[in-house]
């Protein structure tokens, strides 16, 4: 259904009024059905009036005017000008020069529907006014007339095909100042783009959401376009279309707004991006690095879920943005997390889609605060030194009659045929990635959230989705490419185009691809034939390994190799090591749910598999709730179960995770030479029969080393020999089996002397006693 504002009470900037209180003219009274005489008597009646009738009233009264420019405003003519003003129900409209307190003169009324004109012949050129509408109740408002501004509403539109982010400049609801006949004025500019579309107009609390009101210029490539002075930011508003057959469609919002209120209305508000002031300019210099070179341990959060506060209505309610600022802040920054990716903040309509079917690519979500608060929160993030990834979904668009779909009475963002336009799984509409308009408004979206909002990375949702014809469709169901391929070029195109824009403009922020096959060049260059991405989620290792990890420990040594295999492609990609938010819902159970044993072989199991993903190639990312080791399903509608920590069990997780975020930001070898050779070395992956697995990280140059040693039985390996690179004394820094993690504290000792003993490759040796279900690091003395 169509969800729109109820009206609001009259504003000073426009002549509305809510009811009608012109008198019916004899031709809309009922003929009379007693005889044929008085019936053809009022035929004769209509007839007469609707040829006396202005050829404007009919368009205007419809809200079907496309070229209001040319018809409303100030219109010269062959001596002077006439004033031309369309306010329904007004029963005088007085026209006043700027600066004036008495009216200039009376504009004539042309019927009595609303239309109001006064020939000034006199005037030799053009002037300001505003108008002043009385109303039968002798109301009366006096506002600045839209109409007389022409050229300012054009403003920008011939830059709009130059660079992508011009789209965000020029469309939407731009606030703005012009100047005009030597006056400034200050008002908001609408554009947006509907080219199938017969008729717009813009709608909203100043008109009381009458399309009537406030008809739009159609511009000659298919924008829409109105400035409206007075309009500042705060205000609600939408656009009613009408399309190419003149049916009203629902009430859209603005597909470039920049802010949007929540149900019932989803009305698009004007937002300001001028006045925030951004404190976060040593933050920014501080990223000009390569991103594979830097640790990247990452937080991935839900914000509606993450905490909550207590609510006396709703029970509880989110926590605002500038909440956020300070708890999670803090609490990722005590954790020894790098970055926190954010889970979709564009604006959507429904709760359970946790974001993932936006409708309002340009709007950070309003549920949390408006868009200076998520501007505050990234600032106070970036001066915490923490950076900030955001999901970003331009693979498919909700069905929502506000939204995109069928914009203008056409697929405008979709592709037209169901086969491709279509996505079965999500029913959702699949954007035409071939059509030079959507691929600007998505890159132009993209390139926008790193301009305004200073974020750090844009981590594309469903990447497989948009590079296959055939996902998630059966044969016949989907139409092959040019060559009789499976490939969408026009989608590899565009993610081509968009990780080049990125990196050209924005060289310090990254993108990282959700992308689950096997595609070629994800991570690659496009000048080296890539999709330019700078990393891509390891979804193989995620889940070879979380597999590894359900087994009992007793059969682990038949899939020894599922811990193996994702060295054996590593490099084919910059990866990072998932453990996300879909890992832990829909009957997947959370991580310590997948753990087999007993409560304490459940909860060793997962330190030790957290100790080996820290150690593993590849960057970090964990979804909220595993570092407190939560024994059920994220639920969207709750908040974490923090009540956990009251138990050594989960604290004890919670301080490994700590422990092994510092760490691993502190020691170079574990992140330095993640995609190089170097960076790794297997010392023991063969021993299957005990479930044991060995190997060595170090930094680009080899001078700083880290031994792991993972024992993924619950019998613990007493005097194993494991090789060392050099002679020397050597020391256990990280042992999840400690008693501080609710360990066993099983005996491993704490220093080992190198024995001049070749093994596992290495020049030396040492021995110690491996515990059960555990994982070690052990390090070099200085």
């Amino acid at each position: 259904m169509t969800t729109t504002s109820k009206p609001a009470k009259k504003t000073n900037r426009g002549a509305a009024k809510p009811k009608s209180t012109a008198k019916k003219t004899t031709a809309a009274k009922r003929a009379p059905r007693s005889t044929k005489a008085s019936a053809t008597s009022t035929s004769k009646t209509k007839i007469k009036a609707q040829e006396n009738q202005h050829p404007l009233l009919t368009p205007l009264e419809g809200a079907c005017l496309n070229q209001p420019f040319e018809h409303l405003g100030l219109l010269p003519q062959d001596k002077g000008y006439l004033i031309r003003a369309w306010l329904p129900e007004a029963t005088q409209v007085d026209v006043f020069a700027f600066g004036e307190a008495t009216p200039l003169a009376t504009l004539k009324q042309v019927g009595e529907a609303g239309l109001f004109e006064l020939a000034l012949p006199d005037v030799k050129a053009p002037f300001n006014y505003r108008l002043q509408a009385t109303y039968a109740d002798g109301a009366a408002h006096r506002f600045i007339d839209p109409y007389q501004f022409h050229e300012p509403a054009y403003q920008g539109l011939s830059t709009m095909t130059h660079r992508p982010q011009n789209l965000y400049q020029v469309l939407g609801a731009q606030v703005t100042e012009i100047e005009l006949n030597g006056e400034v004025i200050s008002g908001t500019r609408f554009a947006v783009f509907a080219p199938s579309a017969s008729s717009v107009s813009l709608i909203g609390d100043f008109n009381h959401w009458d399309g009537r009101r406030h008809p739009m210029q159609r511009s000659l490539c298919g924008h829409w376009v109105l400035f409206v002075p007075e309009i500042k930011a705060g205000e609600r508003y939408k656009y009613e279309l009408k399309d190419p057959l003149g049916n009203r469609l629902p009430h859209k919002a603005d597909p470039v707004g920049f802010s949007a209120e929540q149900y019932p209305s989803h009305a698009s508000v004007v937002y300001d991006h001028s006045q925030y002031q951004w404190q976060d300019a040593d933050w920014i210099q501080s990223q000009q690095n390569d991103k594979r070179y830097s640790a990247m341990n990452i937080y991935e959060v839900h914000l509606g879920s993450w905490r909550r506060k207590p609510d006396d209505k709703k029970g509880s309610r989110y926590l605002t943005y500038d909440e956020l600022s300070h708890e999670l802040v803090e609490y990722v920054k005590e954790m020894g997390y790098t970055h926190i990716e954010v889970m979709p903040v564009s604006e959507f309509p429904f709760d359970g889609s946790w974001g993932y079917q936006p409708v309002g690519m340009f709007a950070p979500t309003s549920r949390f605060g408006d868009p200076d608060a998520f501007k505050r929160f990234v600032d106070t993030c970036h001066q915490q030194g923490i950076g900030v990834i955001i999901d970003w979904v331009p693979a498919h668009f909700p069905s929502d009659p506000h939204g995109l779909a069928r914009f203008d009475g056409t697929p405008l963002y979709e592709y037209e045929d169901p086969r491709r336009g279509w996505h079965p799984d999500w029913n959702s509409y699949i954007y035409d990635f071939g059509n030079d308009n959507v691929r600007q408004f998505l890159v132009a979206s993209a390139l926008y959230w790193l301009d305004k909002f200073h974020v750090d990375g844009l981590r594309v949702d469903a990447v497989a989705s948009m590079l296959y014809w055939d996902y998630s469709r059966n044969e016949g169901e989907w139409v092959p490419n040019v060559d009789g391929g499976n490939h969408n070029y026009e989608a590899i195109s565009l993610l081509k185009w968009f990780n080049e824009e990125v990196y050209q403009q924005y060289p310090h922020a990254m993108t990282i691809a959700e992308e689950s096959t096997a595609f070629a060049g994800v991570s690659k260059p496009t000048f080296e034939g890539g999709l330019g991405f700078g990393f891509k989620w390891n979804m193989g290792w995620m889940h070879d390994s979380l597999e590894y990890m359900s087994k009992d420990p007793m059969y682990r040594k038949f899939h020894h190799n599922e811990m193996t295999f994702a060295m054996v492609y590593h490099y084919n990609e910059h990866f990072i090591l998932p453990l996300s938010h879909d890992e832990v819902v829909h009957g997947k159970q959370s991580l310590l749910g997948k753990m087999p044993g007993d409560e304490w072989q459940a909860s060793a199991n997962l330190r030790a598999y957290a100790g080996f993903m820290f150690a593993h190639p590849g960057k970090k990312l964990n979804f909220m709730g595993n570092e407190i080791a939560q024994s059920f399903e994220w639920n969207h509608n709750e908040q974490l179960g923090w009540w956990l920590l009251e138990y050594d069990k989960h604290k004890g997780h919670q301080l490994l995770c700590k422990d092994l975020g510092h760490f691993y930001q502190a020691e170079p070898a574990m992140y330095e030479a993640d995609y190089q050779p170097q960076g790794f070395v297997w010392l023991d992956h063969q021993d299957g029969e005990h479930s044991m697995y060995a190997f060595m990280r170090q930094n680009l140059d080899k001078t700083n080393q880290v031994i792991i040693v993972s024992n993924f039985t619950p019998v613990p390996r007493d005097n194993y020999r494991l090789g060392v690179p050099d002679a020397g004394e050597y020391e256990i820094v990280v042992n999840t089996d400690s008693e501080y993690y609710w360990g066993s504290n099983y005996d491993a000792g704490f220093h080992f002397h190198a024995q001049d003993v070749a093994h596992q490759g290495q020049s030396h040796s040492i021995e110690l006693n491996v515990p059960p279900l555990a994982t070690l690091y052990i390090r070099k003395k200085a």
